[in-house]
């Protein structure tokens, strides 16, 4: 159940505005309890003062009949409110005179004053003496009273004004109010919970869609599309993400079949061979020569095949990074000159001249090895598609922080519609280029001689074709690359 997101975003939703209404619920709550406190406190402080007025006009009225015991009495009766009880006392907290008794509403019962708590009506007494005027919530028996306690002084003496207000009608009002809050908030929740759920259920259900879709897409499907309905949103956004790495995926499915298939057609061919010349040399007896001859051909088909699959295995650990690089320091045109130097016996059956332009030191740190790898496929190609007596021209020159190394030919050229596939696997502009079956490679040297360029932070480019010749140039950077550091 907790697995599907639309349940966690609807139960952190639900949780998080829950959280929210209860302290909103709660600062509500306790902002209008004190403000209905500090309406009762001014209520009562505004009656005592009404009150102290009356007493002391009854004062004077009453100077030789009552004293202060009528006066009050008579301020007492015209300031009968319901819910309120006043008492007057002297300055040893004994009662001058008092309400008859406490009511806490008309539909209660009088209360009477000796059951209210007296330690807290000690306690508000004490603070009027240290505060002139005093509020205390006082505990009754059926409810709570705030009481209200001032000192003033009549006929030369000091005394202590008492009024106690019942708090049921506001213990009533606080009640309801949370009474309200508590079903008020579960179903607010419930209904936002519920809201929040369809909302996710509808915003969620293009992911959904996109799933289920996903989940039918597999190798033998993999033009299909995942359908977009905004391209705007962050759904349509990450359905074409999507449909970007499906793209390839295909491209990268379609290089793999075909690596497959050119593969297996180019160890075919040199297999087909060494079965077919064992076989004959094997069919019946044979002089010393036609064994000798047959065992070169072998010998030569073997070797072609070994070169196919060394290759192969370079290009696999490449593409699966598993080819370490050992950089060291050395001369870039002292590696020409050795690769020029090994290639020489090849260029000479074919009257091909090799020629190489004034170099300067190039000191470079690289893996020396691939990058004579690298130099000698370019060089058997230029050699593979250059005519008899021909020409070959290696430069190598400093371009700011890069080393140009080019190798330059005197061939027919690529047509401009293969120049952007040259440097695919097992791709050979056949028609473009003519050579002889001796002379026929796996069309893999390219491709590796670019692996290398990139494997030192460089980049290998066909810079020029036509029918005058080709121009493939190696740019390899001149400075120290971190990350070839020999160790």
């Amino acid at each position: 159940m907790y697995s599907s997101v639309r349940v966690r975003l609807t139960l952190w939703y639900s949780a998080l505005l829950a959280v929210f209404l209860l302290v909103v619920a709660l600062a509500g709550y306790f902002i209008f309890q004190r403000s209905a406190v500090q309406r009762t406190d001014a209520d009562l402080g505004q009656l005592g003062d009404a009150f102290l007025v009356t007493l002391q006009d009854e004062l004077k009225d009453q100077q030789e009949s009552g004293g202060l015991a009528g006066a009050a009495r008579q301020a007492i009766l015209e300031h009968r409110f319901r819910d309120h009880w006043f008492a007057i006392l002297d300055a040893q907290a004994e009662m001058v005179t008092s309400s008859p008794d406490l009511t806490a509403s008309d539909s209660q019962k009088p209360v009477s004053l000796n059951r209210i708590d007296a330690r807290k009506i000690q306690a508000l007494l004490s603070a009027a003496g240290t505060q002139a005027r005093a509020f205390r919530n006082v505990p009754g028996p059926r409810s709570a009273y705030r009481g209200f306690a001032e000192r003033f002084t009549a006929n030369g003496q000091s005394y202590t004004l008492l009024i106690l207000r019942s708090l049921h009608t506001q213990e009533e009002m606080l009640g309801e109010i949370q009474a309200t809050f508590a079903w008020l908030i579960p179903l607010a929740i419930f209904l936002a919970a519920a809201g929040g759920y369809f909302l996710a259920r509808k915003s969620l259900e293009p992911v959904a869609a996109m799933s289920t879709q996903a989940s039918r897409i597999g190798a033998a499907n993999l033009r299909d599309r995942l359908s977009i309905r905004d391209t705007d949103d962050e759904l349509g956004q990450l359905a074409q993400s999507f449909n970007l790495l499906l793209d390839r995926l295909e491209r990268s499915f379609e290089q793999e079949r075909r690596f497959m298939a050119d593969a297996s057609h180019e160890l075919r061919t040199p297999v087909a061979i060494l079965r077919g010349e064992a076989e004959v040399a094997l069919s019946q007896p044979r002089r010393a020569e036609e064994y000798r001859e047959s065992l070169a051909i072998l010998l030569q088909e073997a070797r072609r095949l070994a070169h196919i699959v060394e290759d192969l295995f370079t290009l696999t650990r490449a593409d699966a990074g598993q080819y370490t690089i050992a950089p060291s320091n050395f001369y870039l045109e002292e590696l020409v000159n050795d690769c020029l130097h090994s290639i020489r016996a090849l260029a000479l059956a074919k009257k091909i001249t090799l020629a190489v332009e004034p170099i300067e030191e190039c000191p470079i740190l690289a893996d020396e090895g691939l990058l004579r790898r690298m130099l000698l496929n370019l060089l058997d190609n230029a050699i593979k598609y250059t005519p008899e007596e021909g020409r070959i021209t290696v430069t190598c020159r400093r371009q700011g922080d890069e080393y140009a190394l080019s190798v330059s030919d005197t061939g027919t050229g690529i047509p401009g519609e293969l120049q952007a596939r040259i440097f695919e696997r097992f791709f050979r502009a056949d028609k473009a280029r003519s050579r002889t079956d001796q002379n026929r490679g796996a069309g893999l040297g390219l491709a590796i001689a670019r692996w290398v360029a990139e494997a030192h932070h460089g980049r290998l480019e066909l810079s020029h074709s036509d029918s005058q010749g080709s121009v493939f140039t190696v740019f390899l950077r001149a400075a120290s690359v971190p990350s070839l550091q020999p160790h």
